[in-house]
């Protein structure tokens, strides 16, 4: 495809005699779209020029005039440049711009589909849940923000791997171990393990506020974990069983899908080695009974622990022996992080402790914490140990009985409507998580998360919907060859070609700022594209010319639709 950008640099760096790639970063989008499809403001060079934005906007595109009217070929990439104050506005040729986005539609089947990361290795951990707790919605954001980017930095070709290091080691297994070992016989935790686990959970918890002996028992049993112990080792591995079985229920509604399930108990051999390396360094120094990496002068005020007063190790120790394996086993040249902002201060620590392992640059400069808001109920914070959560699977369950009333009041003939409820349910829950920005904090309500209208992801699943009826009506896809470009130069077509072409560049957005809304955003400006051009253009029962174009375009705009929303990890209903 013509990357208009490129060539908009090109001619302007030929009339400036300024780096291509330089014009090439100061290029903007307009907001307006009466402002031209590219926009260069000159204010950036008036510094080097020593003159006022205007008179080098004037300057400039008298001698771009030139070079555009010596080429003389009505295929020319510029259609026309305007000047507004300091502005360069170029407009790009219509007929030009719509040939080659249907020519990719029609050509490529995964749209969009690049190999701009090809050679390039990104480990992604996310989800990561702990074992033995509720995966309650505060999992939800970690794990469709990470499961959005692994598949969109796949589709942009890079070799992505995706882990769940789930929280299946530290002193809660010791709270836990001590629990079993107290009231156990009360608990039917093959039955029903995480609520009957939780209960202990909370139980231990309150026991070790009012019982100093009863917390020192815990941790005991956490370093006896650590050192092999028969009984807490077979207790741990119980749990551990248990808890996946059930946090598989949830993955399967959600379609999430891990390369790797190494968690934090994975690394308990590897460990020895960071405490090793660190004490070579002389960095790692004894405080208060613990080992210790002091990092004020990293502008760090909080200490990093290593080790603790009883020899067992912390999270940061695990997190670091996961930098140096996957650094070993995947050459990564990025390894984000999707927690949430609570753990800002425990990245930025393990990050530049990392520093002082001997690894590559290339491996300590890939390290990424990328951060999101917490998901918040209308009476605060959750906690665990004080019980009140919002358990994901009946979320999600609650989310598709509700769209299944909906189906049933809106359309009670519709067939496979509990298939049908399960992708507007669970789509409705993921969208409204990737809707906004990560780093914004998410208050959790029911109304607001099982909207469908609006903003939301029914309202993109009945937009595509829309398309496949259209398709339906007119019977046929036309071919590309009878599509007549000159029928979709109207404002509400070109709308939407325009948005289409952006897709690639959307998707290497949100590799750019690990952001998934600036997708979500996308999504909802194309079908509020296509609205506004359905409402305005009769597209069956019209010359046959205008009705193929229309058709195709139809065609493409459900394509774009599908392909971004199963990047986000949304299902698309055929019918609704």
């Amino acid at each position: 495809m013509i990357e208009f950008k490129n060539e908009i640099s090109k001619i302007i760096a030929k009339a400036t005699d300024i780096d291509e790639k330089e014009i090439k970063s100061y290029i903007e989008i307009p907001k307006d779209t009466k402002n031209g499809d590219y926009s260069f403001p000159c204010f950036r060079l008036a510094k080097v020029l020593k003159k006022a934005p205007p008179v080098i906007a004037t300057e400039i595109k008298e001698k771009l005039d030139d070079i555009l009217n010596s080429n003389g070929d009505e295929d020319t990439v510029i259609e026309k440049i305007e000047i507004t104050g300091g502005y360069l506005n170029f407009y790009i040729n219509k007929k030009l711009l719509t040939k080659e986005v249907l020519q990719n539609i029609f050509e490529q089947e995964e749209y969009g589909k690049s190999e701009i990361g090809k050679g390039k290795n990104i480990v992604i951990d996310y989800s990561a849940p702990n074992i033995a707790k509720p995966f309650h919605i505060g999992h939800l954001r970690s794990t469709v923000i990470g499961g959005a980017l692994y598949n969109i930095y796949k589709y942009l070709g890079y070799n992505t791997i995706g882990v769940n290091h789930l929280g299946d080691y530290g002193t809660q297994f010791g709270k836990l171990i001590e629990g079993y070992k107290l009231w156990g016989d009360e608990y039917d935790i093959e039955k029903d393990p995480i609520n009957e686990l939780t209960k202990i959970y909370i139980r231990i918890n309150n026991a070790c506020k009012e019982d100093e002996k009863i917390l020192n028992a815990c941790r005991d049993n956490f370093k006896k974990l650590e050192d092999g112990d028969s009984y807490c080792v077979e207790l741990w591995k119980k749990f551990r069983a248990l808890s996946l079985k059930e946090f598989q229920k949830v993955y399967d509604l959600l379609g999430s899908k891990f390369d790797s399930w190494n968690g934090e108990a994975f690394y308990s051999d590897k460990m020895p080695e960071i405490i090793q390396i660190l004490e070579k360094t002389g960095k790692l120094v004894e405080s208060q009974g613990a080992k210790i990496i002091d990092l004020e002068d990293k502008g760090i005020n909080t200490p990093c622990i290593i080790e603790k007063t009883n020899g067992s190790t912390t999270y940061a120790t695990r997190d670091l022996a996961a930098i140096m394996y996957r650094a070993r086993t995947y050459d990564f040249d990025k390894a984000l992080y999707v927690t949430s902002y609570e753990q800002v201060l425990h990245f930025k620590q393990v990050f530049e402790v990392a520093k002082l392992l001997g690894l590559d640059e290339k491996y300590t400069n890939g390290l990424e914490h990328v951060s999101f808001g917490m998901v918040l109920l209308p009476t605060g914070k959750m906690s665990t140990r004080e019980g009140n959560i919002v358990k994901l699977e009946e979320l999600l369950n609650e989310a598709i009985q509700r769209a299944e009333e909906i189906i049933e009041e809106k359309n009670p003939e519709l067939e496979n409507k509990k298939e049908i409820a399960k992708k507007v349910g669970i789509g409705a829950v993921i969208f409204n998580d990737l809707s906004n920005s990560r780093v914004k904090d998410e208050v959790f309500e029911w109304n607001q998360i099982l909207n469908f209208q609006g903003e939301t992801g029914p309202y993109i699943q009945y937009t595509y919907v829309r398309t496949k009826s259209v398709l339906e009506k007119a019977g046929y896809i036309p071919e590309l060859k009878n599509v007549d470009v000159n029928k979709l130069l109207d404002e509400s077509s070109q709308n939407i070609i325009k948005l289409i072409y952006s897709f690639e560049d959307i998707l290497v957005q949100v590799t750019n700022k690990e952001e998934p809304s600036i997708l979500s955003r996308f999504l909802i400006d194309l079908a509020k594209a296509f609205s506004s051009f359905y409402n305005e253009n009769k597209i069956i029962g019209v010359d046959k010319e205008e009705q193929d174009a229309r058709v195709f375009l139809t065609y493409s705009v459900g394509k774009v639709l599908k392909i971004g929303a199963n990047l986000l990890g949304i299902q698309m209903p055929d019918k609704m």
